[in-house]
């Protein structure tokens, strides 16, 4: 599945036969596909209503494709085939009717969708004379649309009243799910998030993967349990850890119990792909999550010459915006100023690369950087290094009370921790994220020195 909601692609990459053959790949513009599609498919003497179901029923079938990643989730290099066994007719270098051009230059970035739900949905449909299925039929909107029936009638007389057009979706080049880098234990990002909700979901047709009872976008130990339960079960290397082979075997699955490939589906909802990291960072707002971004910034300007530091504050002001965009173009990236998920993702892989390569005597002592997220249920090195400060920091101040240093983030850490958060006036939350973790070191370091 895409990230996010629907957009329509600038380009789509068409098979030039079965999924399986050894035939040639092509990207074309998008509307030029659709105006190729309904020129093989469709005749151009049909009344234009009919014309317009077509073309709408054949926009959304191809926006299906896409957004479920139907071909990538099962290893090819392609969004779709130009096999009408398998997908919509594609006759490379055929000539467009124009009055198909002109109406699939109208309706490209329109698409149909069930009511309440997000994706395109998969308008099956069948030339209803030499095959017939349970989508629309093309032959069959022609007296349709003769006796008087609306483009939307037509739709909902083959897919259900209870679907609706979303019209002038935007239009831009679409991300590859996969977020770039493996994800495992201790990251925190809305591909995360997507990715427990999916893995509950299967669950409930593949009930030996363990509940991920917190779907807040942190890589838990119940992620990793239940990452490693799915590799298990789907023949995969079991490392707990979310490369691109275990990413896209994910989606595969989660397509097929959700049917998101057939006109039956299961409804996808805003709240299955609503983004809980840095959701709403806006410039002049101050946040913890805006503290988060500044932490990486400034680790990474420290070790990287040519990118500059900023303040840990909180406050999403003209540095900080500045700075965003001095890693935006030394990374190549689009430069906004904004943490759209590209650059989030960047920043993470950038600053664990930075910080798994500082050897141990760096420190000499003193707090280590931020080595990834934790909260309850959590085990290892990283906990006990949280215990570690927080012991000391309680042996000066009276109101954070003790913990024991155990390597498993418990009911005391997690107690500990809130009074940790209380002392210094952050929000209480049960997630130990950079910011808390700065300014424990930074405590830690005071009463050490």
């Amino acid at each position: 599945m895409q990230y996010g909601y629907p957009n329509i692609p600038e380009t789509i990459k068409v098979h030039l036969g079965r999924p399986d053959s050894a035939a040639e790949n092509v990207e074309v513009p998008f509307v030029e596909y659709i105006k190729n599609v309904a020129s093989s498919e469709i005749y151009p003497t049909w009344p234009e209503s009919a014309i317009r179901a077509n073309i709408y029923a054949q926009v959304t079938y191809a926006l299906n494709r896409i957004y479920t990643e139907w071909y990538p989730s099962r290893g090819y290099d392609f969004d779709i085939t130009n096999s009408t066994q398998f997908d919509q007719a594609y006759v490379p270098g055929r000539d467009i009717f124009e009055n198909i051009s002109r109406i699939a230059d109208e309706l490209f970035n329109d698409y149909v969708q069930r009511q309440g739900s997000i994706q395109p949905l998969f308008t099956q449909y069948c030339n209803g004379t030499t095959s017939t299925c349970p989508g629309l039929s093309q032959w069959g909107t022609v007296p349709l649309a003769e006796a008087g029936y609306t483009p939307y009638e037509i739709l909902q007389y083959y897919y259900g009243d209870n679907i609706d057009i979303r019209f002038d979706a935007p239009i831009q080049n679409i991300e590859q799910s996969y977020p770039g880098l493996p994800l495992r234990q201790g990251m925190r990002s809305n591909d995360i998030r997507i990715l427990q909700g999916q893995l509950n979901r299967i669950r409930e047709n593949y009930p030996a993967i363990p509940v991920i009872e917190r779907v807040n976008g942190v890589f838990g130990a119940d992620t990793e349990q239940a990452v490693r339960s799915f590799q298990q079960i789907f023949q995969l290397a079991q490392d707990g850890i979310v490369g691109k082979a275990t990413w896209y075997k994910v989606k595969q699955i989660y397509n097929g119990v959700r049917r998101l490939g057939e006109l039956n589906a299961e409804a996808l909802r805003p709240e299955d792909i609503d983004p809980v990291v840095l959701p709403s960072l806006q410039p002049g707002s101050n946040s913890v999550e805006m503290r988060t971004v500044q932490y990486y910034l400034a680790v990474i300007g420290y070790f990287i010459p040519g990118l500059e530091t900023v303040a840990i504050d909180g406050y999403y002001g003209p540095e900080t915006e500045e700075a965003i965009r001095m890693f935006q173009s030394y990374y190549e990236l689009p430069v906004s100023g904004r943490i759209d998920r590209q650059t989030w993702n960047r920043m993470v892989r950038v600053y664990r690369e930075i910080n798994a390569a500082i050897p141990d005597t760096y420190y000499d002592g003193a707090g280590v950087l931020f080595p990834g997220f934790m909260q309850p249920g959590m085990e290892g090195e990283n906990v006990r290094l949280l215990q570690r400060y927080l012991i000391r920091l309680s042996e000066v101040y009276p109101d954070i009370p003790p913990t024991k240093e155990t390597g498993y983030f418990g009911q005391m850490t997690l107690e500990a921790l809130y009074a940790f958060q209380r002392h210094l006036g952050f929000p209480q939350s049960e997630i130990v994220g950079p910011a808390v973790w700065n300014s424990l070191v930074k405590e830690y370091d005071a009463i050490r020195a």
